[in-house]
């Protein structure tokens, strides 16, 4: 089956619930065994069937499985947050004496857990420029475990070469994570040298702002191990989160082709603007990611960035504060419209330089229909332009 078919099927199995289309949500934490025996069999695989709450119920099963088919992976770990899902991982495959290289581009709380946890454990973090693509063999050590791959950078959009990066690090033992939430269904992981693709379901795959849930995905190999860490970690999601996960799946993807031309529009619009210095969205000929973008990825999401030309800080604010539909909000990926500023401490470097010309924004295109979100947009130029 084509993939928006698999979405629609992936991790159903009505003939186990009486026919029902959707699984139904449990909500349990003792799991009652039948005797003495059975509990201690159940111990010796902790995570096959239903054992206690936080190892998974037949909801957590059905998003895992669902997860695992449209990553193209072996199989899923459920997580409580995309965050979550990214320390987890980590946390799996690295010990005191490892060494980590994590794209200088990645989400801001990773590099966090990175320097503020990771380290402290006595893990050795390399940030490397998330360009360098085959030239990461370089910065292999013999101690290296992980390559840590973002791609597009979630707040500057610079696309990784990761097949390159992927065969390099392979080469040198290491094992490849990625953080696919950007991608969702439009990069297919496996395909491209990762060992384990991470996603932060909040985002599109919940895709209603309603839920925290993220996904673990892996080779068949790497499972139990990262299975195990999380257990260990105590991380677990909500049955209704997981149910909420389960139905936006089955919209994914026609919400993320309407996302993604409402992005392109807006982007090829405010690329002409004169206040608009660049646009930074893989999808436009002019990104410089735009050739890697067109081999690896089938598509796009409403996640984009903006560099507007130099500007007082006064004018920029009053251009945000009026918004209509682009309302001020961290997260992106649901179906309403969201714009953050990004200058200053928002983004951290400290392997390659990021100096944007003017003040830089981050958008999120929802579902709104583009002709109105254009005269937001217009509307917020007006009101830049007074303000300086």
């Amino acid at each position: 089956m084509k993939k928006e078919s698999r979405i629609l099927h992936a991790g159903r199995h009505p003939e186990l619930f009486h026919g029902a289309v959707n699984p139904p949500v449990y909500h349990a934490s003792t799991i009652l065994h039948p005797s003495v025996a059975a509990m201690e069999a159940s111990g010796r695989t902790p995570f096959d069937g239903v054992r206690y709450g936080r190892y998974g119920t037949p909801t957590t099963f059905a998003f895992e499985e669902a997860m695992a088919e449209v990553e193209g992976g072996g199989r899923c770990v459920a997580t409580s947050s995309g965050l979550a899902a990214i320390t987890g991982a980590l946390a799996a495959f690295l010990g005191a004496g490892d060494h980590a290289l994590i794209a200088d581009s990645v989400y801001f709380p990773t590099r966090k857990f990175c320097d503020s946890v990771l380290a402290r454990f006595g893990v050795e973090i390399t940030y490397y420029d998330p360009r360098i693509g085959a030239g990461i063999a370089g910065l292999m050590r013999p101690n290296t475990r992980v390559v840590f791959v973002e791609s597009p950078g979630s707040l500057t959009f610079e696309v990784q070469d990761v097949p390159a990066i992927a065969e390099a690090a392979h080469r040198a033992g290491a094992v490849v994570l990625m953080d696919n939430t950007w991608g969702v269904l439009n990069f297919q992981p496996f395909r491209h040298g990762v060992d384990v693709s991470i996603q932060a379901c909040t985002k599109y795959v919940v895709g209603h702002a309603d839920a925290m849930l993220g996904a673990i995905t892996a080779r068949e190999d790497l499972w139990h191990g990262i299975k195990t860490a999380i257990a260990t970690w105590g991380h677990s999601p909500g049955a209704e989160e997981l149910y909420l996960g389960l139905r936006g799946l089955r919209t994914l993807a026609v919400r993320l082709r309407r996302h993604a031309e409402s992005a392109l529009r807006l982007a090829q619009w405010l690329e002409e603007r004169p206040e608009v210095a660049r646009v930074l969205y893989p999808p436009l000929p002019t990104d410089p990611g735009h050739t890697l973008w067109a081999r690896d990825f089938t598509g796009a999401c409403g996640l984009f960035g903006v560099i507007l030309k130099p500007a007082p800080k006064a004018a920029v604010d009053a251009m945000l504060d009026g918004y209509r539909h682009f309302k001020l909000g961290f997260s992106w990926g649901g179906f309403e419209s969201l714009v953050i500023p990004t200058s200053g401490n928002a983004i951290v470097r400290t392997a390659c330089a990021w100096q944007p010309e003017g003040p830089s924004l981050r958008f999120h295109a929802g579902l709104e229909d583009a002709d109105d979100l254009l005269e937001d947009l217009e509307a917020g130029f007006e009101r830049l332009r007074a303000g300086g």
